[in-house]
């Protein structure tokens, strides 16, 4: 039997803040309350309050000024990629456009990781797609197989960047990738791409690698649209 560790308490004050920034209760521009009325709100004690809010300034949710009051600031301008953690870690409140944006900033990313990555290791990115045409219709499976391809493409790459970047969104991926793999033409797409993807590393031909991962996410942006799309008029 699997135990999950209970959340620490500066933990916790740390997403009920970021909640509260998310869910507009706490606006860019506005003071947060004075410390003691904060913690007694959190239910936690000032220490660990004083430990979550070195947290958030270091990743650019708030400016704590010693004196004064602990400001809100505009995280989308100021805030650093632990924002981004933040945000996935409280997914069930996201801003609006993030899931597209993201998508976009993957569209922007991978066919050039992708690129290098046939360029340098083409042995490694076969070996990550091998399997890939028995994967069955499963989008668990597609969302494992998926993330597993895109870690290695991108340590492959030659940048740790890369990995480092994708590794901030590690469970939120997988969790989008598992409704988007619920979409027979999500699997469909993603499934011509491996194919495209190991003939082109096996050639060792990274322009066409780039080429072919460069479609497959514009068209996941627009399967995306269109599967939101069709929710909302549920």
């Amino acid at each position: 039997m699997q135990h999950n560790t209970p959340q620490r308490p500066v933990d916790c004050a740390e997403e009920a803040i970021i909640l509260a920034i998310l869910e507009g209760r706490f606006v860019p521009g506005s003071a947060l309350p004075a410390e003691r009325e904060l913690a007694v709100l959190l239910g936690v004690t000032r220490p660990t309050l004083r430990e979550a809010l070195r947290r958030l300034e270091r990743d650019g949710w708030i400016v704590v000024h010693q004196g004064k009051s602990t400001l809100v600031t505009d995280f989308w301008v100021d805030g650093g990629l632990n924002v981004l953690s933040g945000i996935v870690r409280c997914s069930q409140h996201l801003p609006p456009n993030f899931v597209p944006n993201l998508l976009q900033v993957r569209l922007d990313l991978a066919p050039t990781y992708t690129r290098l990555a046939v360029e340098r290791a083409p042995a490694s990115v076969c070996a990550a797609l091998a399997g890939h045409d028995r994967l069955g219709e499963s989008a668990e499976a597609y969302a494992r197989f998926d993330w597993t391809l895109q870690k290695t493409l991108a340590v492959s790459s030659g940048n740790p960047v890369y990995a480092l970047i994708l590794n901030t969104f590690a469970s939120f991926y997988q969790q989008l990738a598992v409704l988007y793999f619920s979409l027979p033409e999500g699997r469909a797409s993603s499934s011509a791409y491996y194919t495209a993807l190991a003939d082109a590393a096996a050639q060792g031909d990274a322009a066409a690698a780039e080429n072919a991962t460069r479609s497959v996410m514009r068209q996941s942006i627009a399967l995306w649209q269109q599967a939101s799309v069709s929710a909302e008029q549920v």
